[in-house]
């Protein structure tokens, strides 16, 4: 069944407004991305993929991340929308975060902006928006950033597959 929508309140928005198929939106928020208090990434323009039900994913260009601190993992996963996504394991020193970023290195055409861009699992790193914190949305599989400017229910966690 599906949930009941959460009104957003001033400045912010629900992500039952988002639409289906999802939209890349440019954002120039300052996006951090950190493990082990190090700066895994640093930027202010990234992609938001909005999709209905989901929070936000950012997308950041490789340019922003410290690229030597990914190595490439096993596992592939397909996106209807985007193609196929490749993932990386974070590494800073001894701290390993196996499959903590992900992306779509030959995306489909309608996403093909998200080629070089990397995102974040922030169920497994320490990323913010603005300087906000990042909850992460329930589950493993979905990788969205929810923060004060976002509202619900959020796809990921049990029973909300149909969604």
């Amino acid at each position: 069944m599906r949930p009941q929508r959460i009104e957003p309140g001033p400045g912010q928005e629900s992500v039952w407004d988002y639409p289906r198929p999802p939209r890349i939106d440019p954002s120039s928020e300052r996006i951090v991305v950190r493990l082990a208090d190090r700066v895994i990434a640093d930027s202010t323009a990234s992609l938001r993929v909005l999709e209905t039900s989901q929070p936000p994913a950012y997308y950041i260009p490789a340019a922003d991340i410290d690229l030597d601190l990914l190595v490439p993992a096993t596992g592939r996963s397909f996106c209807e929308w985007k193609g196929e996504a490749s993932y990386h394991d974070v590494v800073v020193g001894p701290n390993r975060v196996d499959q903590g970023a992900w992306t779509y290195a030959d995306p489909t055409p309608g996403f093909v902006l998200l080629q070089d861009h990397y995102a974040f699992y922030a169920q497994r790193l320490e990323c913010s928006v603005d300087g906000e914190n990042v909850a992460a949305n329930e589950g493993t599989f979905y990788g969205g950033w929810i923060t004060s400017k976002v509202v619900g229910p959020f796809k990921g966690g049990v029973g909300s597959t149909w969604w």
